[in-house]
């Protein structure tokens, strides 16, 4: 691998870890167990999928009513995505 690319890898992990921080801080902050949260964030060609785990109770306080909150916190990722020139879709597993 040539510099360039080492580069390019390197930038390209530190965008999607930097969206899993802002999901993982909201999500901490939402539920009531914050041991219970863990993130894995799976990076494909053009976009990045990030699987939040929370606790069986928390799984409603993270999606929220009618899904506003899981929606919110979806539009604030894509947003910071989108300024980092890349795209994101975040799911919640429980």
């Amino acid at each position: 691998m040539d510099d360039e690319s080492l580069e390019l890898d390197e930038s390209e992990e530190l965008v999607s870890d930097r969206i899993a921080d802002l999901v993982e801080y909201l999500v901490v902050n939402i539920v009531d167990d914050p041991d219970g949260v863990s993130l894995e964030v799976i990076d494909g060609a053009s976009s990045s999928t990030i699987e939040v785990t929370v606790a069986e109770g928390d799984v409603a306080k993270v999606i929220g009513r009618h899904g506003r909150t899981i929606k919110a916190i979806r539009t604030l990722a894509r947003a910071l995505a989108a300024r980092l020139d890349t795209s994101v879709e975040v799911e919640v597993m429980g």
